[in-house]
């Protein structure tokens, strides 16, 4: 089942079980969806709805944390919440030792020798980590790496 199918699956069930929470966060990410596919004119792949949930998800951790800052702890309450809901569409995460591995092949893959093939090492890795690690904790890694040699 595509990750397109299981979200209509998905929503018909939040509207039979009367959860309007997770049917709004459904239909808020099916319309990103449909905006994208719009935009492209043509229809996106797993891959690409993954990075969308990505986005989404990240956008709502800025905006709880924003909110948090704000004294807005009900608000911030309301996007932790859709980043669960959210992140069920994500697949399970990668352990800190699988990212560290496919780092190291990634960079002896690429032949990276210094801070200035960070790009090539993060292109070769993302199809890999994609909804599986944050990506700004991976490039943190590759950094780390690419400076000490």
């Amino acid at each position: 089942m595509s990750l397109r199918e299981r979200l209509q699956e998905d929503m018909k069930a939040a509207m039979r079980a009367r959860e309007s929470d997770r049917l709004i966060t459904i239909r808020m990410l099916q319309a990103a969806i449909k905006q994208r596919e719009v935009d492209d004119r043509r229809e996106l792949d797993d891959t690409e709805v993954l990075s969308i949930v990505e986005k989404l998800i990240k956008q709502r951790k800025d905006s709880a944390s924003q909110f948090r800052a704000g004294n807005r702890p009900d608000l911030a309450d309301k996007e932790e919440a859709e980043i669960v809901i959210l992140s069920a569409y994500l697949p399970e995460p990668l352990s800190m030792e699988a990212i560290d591995t496919l780092i190291a092949e990634a960079v002896s893959n690429t032949a990276a020798s210094g801070p200035k093939d960070m790009g090539k090492v993060l292109n070769s890795l993302k199809p890999q980590l994609l909804g599986r690690a944050d990506m700004a904790l991976v490039a943190e890694k590759v950094k780390a790496r690419l400076n000490n040699g």
